[in-house]
């Protein structure tokens, strides 16, 4: 079979999608053990712009009741955490975690100058750059460079989706993104790409970057699939996207992959209108999902080595809209789920409803601070060189 080189850049996306693997991926040629203690982070993205006010509600504020008299959850419908606070009605099991101590929550989360752009601001949050910056990696991409140049057993990490995000991206080595590790062993083992691969001669640097890419993933997926079926998890996780994604999740941790982060995204949380239903449905898809995930990992004693964060791109606008829903805001809460946190519960004050900028929420914790956070104190990494600058660093874990 021969493949012109011109028919090959035609079919380039194999170097995206389901086939951008990591350099690195051939050094694991045996299979290496999951040490005691190693930790693990599982980024949960809430994409749209989720409405934060909803999901941690002030439910002693008279002036969120009046920004939304129609769209504020009462109080007695609220999962009470404290005497100012309570969970929205669909998190359940994010209450049981609360008061298990296994559950924190920052609230204000942003940036200085907040873009409402979802693109943009997604952008913001994936490369960890100021919003009059614009980069083109990403600061899980970046970890992996740094952590990965000369290292005896390199790291890796994994997006549970067809197309890799930019947080994912850096300037020498990518995440891996797939849906099903059997798939993507399917896939490439198809002929096609075996033939065009036996095929390549060198010369063109981006069809040789491309070859080199789908050569990476066609010696790397067997080892993917077949480490992923070592320890697959038997608990029973809804037959939700999320449920789904969680469950491919906790088998590679129980594996012996040494995935350092995995990425995962759940949506859409734009909310404009019908937001009541939409972010209901959502929660309870989350709720269920994470209920199963964490119980998973308990009785597998890994629940005290995996940290689990949640953001979104922007909240929303304190005032509901005319169409049962709210638009675009700026800063928001972020969850923290693991059997290993340091502090719980609430970790710094509820948003000052009192105190907005052109009727938005000002926020008061930068979120590459977030970043800098795990990267250091639970990752053991330089934060520093892959964030460019030092971070005020977090107590929470």
């Amino acid at each position: 079979m021969v493949i012109k080189r011109k028919e090959f850049l035609q079919i380039g996306s194999l170097a995206t999608a389901s086939f951008m693997l990591p350099k690195f991926l051939k050094a694991f040629e045996s299979p290496m053990m999951v040490p005691p203690g190693n930790k693990v982070i599982v980024v949960i993205q809430f994409s749209g712009g989720n409405d934060g006010l909803n999901t941690v509600i002030p439910v002693q504020n008279d002036i969120y009741y009046k920004a939304r008299p129609r769209l504020g959850i009462a109080k007695d419908k609220a999962l009470s955490l404290t005497d100012e606070a309570g969970l929205n009605p669909a998190l359940e099991a994010f209450k049981g975690l609360y008061d298990e101590g296994n559950l924190a929550i920052m609230n204000s989360v942003g940036y200085p100058n907040p873009d409402r752009s979802h693109f943009r601001s997604m952008d913001i949050w994936h490369s960890a750059s100021k919003s009059n910056e614009y980069v083109n990696t990403g600061w899980i991409g970046r970890y992996l460079d740094a952590q990965c140049k000369g290292c005896d057993k390199p790291t890796q990490a994994v997006e549970i989706d067809d197309i890799l995000s930019l947080a994912l991206k850096g300037e020498d080595n990518n995440g891996l993104a797939f849906k099903d590790p059997k798939k993507l062993y399917t896939s490439s083992n198809e002929k096609f790409f075996r033939d065009i691969n036996a095929d390549h001669h060198a010369g063109d640097e981006t069809a040789d970057y491309l070859y080199k890419t789908m050569s990476g993933t066609l010696s790397s997926a067997d080892y993917i699939f077949q480490q992923s079926k070592l320890h697959p998890s038997v608990a029973v996780y809804p037959g939700t996207a999320l449920g789904k994604d969680l469950k491919t999740i906790a088998s590679l941790i129980l594996s012996d992959i040494n995935t350092k982060v995995y990425y995962v995204s759940l949506g859409s949380f734009d909310t404009h209108v019908n937001q009541e239903n939409q972010q209901k449905r959502l929660f309870t898809e989350l709720n269920d999902a994470v209920k199963a995930f964490t119980a998973d990992l308990k009785k597998n004693n890994r629940f005290e080595d995996v940290l689990m964060m949640t953001f979104s791109e922007f909240g929303r606008r304190v005032g509901q809209n005319a169409s049962g829903g709210t638009d675009h805001g700026t800063a928001n809460n972020m969850f923290f789920i693991s059997g290993g946190l340091k502090e719980k519960g609430l970790l710094n004050a509820m948003p000052d409803l009192s105190d907005l900028k052109e009727g938005d929420l000002k926020h008061k914790v930068d979120f590459k601070d977030v970043y800098a956070t795990v990267l250091k104190n639970w990752l053991g990494a330089n934060d520093q060189q892959i964030l460019g600058s030092r971070g005020n660093y977090l107590n929470f874990i």
